[in-house]
């Protein structure tokens, strides 16, 4: 299952980057992004609870 970051929802709480910092980072640009690398890794438990947990609902997990 493939993660990303919706950057026109994200208003950069940074509560992804906390939850999951292997997977997320609060970027240059103020907004969660996913690292490279980690794109693959949206059936983790842990990046599932962080899309859950995202006040913005900004995380996306989509089968490929």
């Amino acid at each position: 299952m493939k993660v990303s970051v919706d950057h026109e929802r994200c208003y950069g709480s940074g509560d992804c980057a906390h939850r999951v910092p292997a997977v997320f980072v609060l970027a240059e640009t103020g907004y969660g992004t996913v690292l490279p690398g980690g794109e693959d890794s949206g059936a983790d438990p842990e990046v599932q609870e962080a899309a859950d947990w995202c006040p913005s609902q900004a995380i996306v997990i989509a089968d490929r």
